[in-house]
């Protein structure tokens, strides 16, 4: 429940902010007794759009603390933090990159993740599950994908990608309500209830259609960020991590923070075009085929 309601609350939190920041830029109303203002419309578009994409990241380390429950290791009391922060320091030199945050989050399941505003600001975390079934080796693998992933910049490029989707449904969805109130249902003036129909059926529809290409880059960055996890811990301990977790059959992370983890779904078919990782025996495979050409 705790968690329900935070995320509520920063949504909501988020709306008001960009309310607020419109009425601010003197933007007018997109919708007036004439039909669209297709200039306010695009600006209104691009600041919700671009605007919950980035705000939700800037705040993506306070709001995981907070809803995950990460301890962040300030002064490591024993020997297992102090390895994780004298890893993930080696690791982060090697990639080019400033210390991230480093923390803990209870649960059972095995999985980590990497999140933040910037490479050079940024927060890993590993859940105890992680810790405790996994072999160091293995381990030092997940943390070398999660640096990795951090060293791409791939948090932000995701947000970048993620708003200008979001620009283009909101844009085009009202559009076309526009259309078919006008030509469809010949509404005159302002808008008839057939506009804010159609415009939330076209949300739906593109949004599920943008959300395929947001999941196909998201793919992408799993491969990039294995190469990235083999060359700073062994591409025989990459491998040997995948298919830990492969064995392991772990729950996936909450949903926002999904894309961000170590490991992902089963799916195939249609299921597939909105998964946030590829299958865990491709990811094992396509490594195995890097190593051996």
């Amino acid at each position: 429940m705790k968690r329900i309601l935070l995320f509520l609350a920063t949504n909501m939190a988020i709306v008001l902010v960009l309310s607020v920041t419109m009425r601010l830029l003197g933007v007018e109303p997109y919708l007036n007794a004439n039909g669209l203002n297709l200039g306010a419309l695009l600006i209104f578009a691009a600041v919700m759009g671009f605007g919950g994409s980035f705000i939700s990241l800037a705040i993506s380390k306070w709001s995981v603390k907070r809803s995950m429950g990460v301890h962040v290791i300030e002064t490591p009391s024993n020997s297992t933090e102090f390895w994780l922060l004298e890893t993930i320091r080696k690791y982060s030199a090697e990639a080019g990159i400033k210390m991230p945050e480093v923390g803990i989050y209870e649960s059972p399941d095995v999985n980590a993740f990497a999140t933040g505003m910037s490479k050079n600001s940024s927060l890993i975390a590993v859940s105890t599950g992680l810790l405790q079934q996994m072999t160091r080796p293995e381990a030092e693998a997940v943390l070398g994908h999660e640096v990795a992933h951090a060293a791409n910049g791939d948090m932000v490029t995701l947000a970048l990608i993620q708003g200008v989707v979001n620009t283009f449904v909101m844009f085009f969805s009202r559009i076309i309500g526009h259309l078919v109130d006008r030509v469809v249902f010949k509404t005159e003036r302002g808008q008839g209830p057939a506009f804010f129909v159609t415009m939330i059926v076209a949300e739906l529809i593109l949004g599920v259609l943008a959300s395929i290409i947001v999941m196909w880059f998201s793919r992408q960055r799993e491969f990039r960020a294995d190469r990235g996890g083999a060359g700073l811990a062994g591409r025989k301990n990459m491998i040997a991590a995948l298919e830990r977790l492969n064995s392991l059959h772990p729950h996936p992370l909450p949903e926002k923070m999904a894309a961000f983890g170590i490991a992902g779904g089963v799916g195939g078919g249609l299921k597939r075009l909105f998964m946030t990782h590829p299958p865990l025996e491709e990811r094992i495979a396509t490594l195995k085929q890097e190593s051996a050409s």
